[in-house]
């Protein structure tokens, strides 16, 4: 007896093999895509030995997946000028340059640091920015000073003749406890002016 065609293909036939169809490609898909980020990416697990390009020259330091560039910076490189005055980075007072840019090391993971040029306030010795602190009195406690110092070099390089309202613009994230903002524009101030601002 032949078969009709409603008999050769049910609709519950047809859901129940492309449901399995879809499942084994769903599966196929994500063993995929396990295999290739295992390829790519190493998850790495306790200590390890990682170099970090610091003022100029390359520095081999231990480190955890927890362990952030302030720590590496502070204890194993003995480079103090950046300071733990918060955790959450919203002081500045721990401000580095990575690649020029101003970046919180109290926030930011040494592993992410690998392979990118750090500059921290220690690289600024004889720089313009921390003598025009101490001629404008820009300092007290000095907890602050150090991030200051380097975030007034990161926006006067990229803005070298800025007015005084840029500058307070863009160092809004630091914070000074002892209140010596004032000195603090002034020194920058005066380097940008020396720039050709006035």
């Amino acid at each position: 007896m032949k078969k009709t065609p409603s008999e050769h293909y049910s609709r519950r036939a047809f859901l129940k093999g492309s449901s399995a169809a879809a499942a084994t490609s769903l599966a196929t898909n994500a063993a995929d895509s396990v295999a290739q980020q295992s390829a790519t990416d190493r998850v790495i697990r306790g200590e390890t030995a990682i170099k970090l390009d610091v003022n100029g020259s390359l520095r081999e330091v231990k480190v955890e997946p927890r362990t952030t560039l302030l720590d590496v910076l502070r204890y194993q490189l003995d480079l103090t000028g950046a300071k733990p005055v918060s955790l959450d980075g919203s002081s500045g007072a721990s401000t580095v340059l990575i690649d020029g840019k101003p970046i919180m090391a109290s926030t930011t993971l040494a592993l992410s640091a690998r392979g990118k040029k750090i500059e921290t306030v220690e690289s600024l010795v004889g720089d313009e920015v921390p003598r025009a602190f101490v001629e404008q009195d820009a300092e007290q406690c000095g907890f602050c000073t150090p991030g200051f110092v380097v975030a007034v070099r990161a926006f006067l390089n990229q803005n070298p003749n800025a007015t005084e309202q840029q500058i307070r613009l863009g160092l809004n994230g630091n914070i000074c406890r002892c209140g010596t903002y004032a000195n603090v524009i002034q020194a920058a101030v005066s380097i940008a002016k020396g720039g050709g601002n006035g």
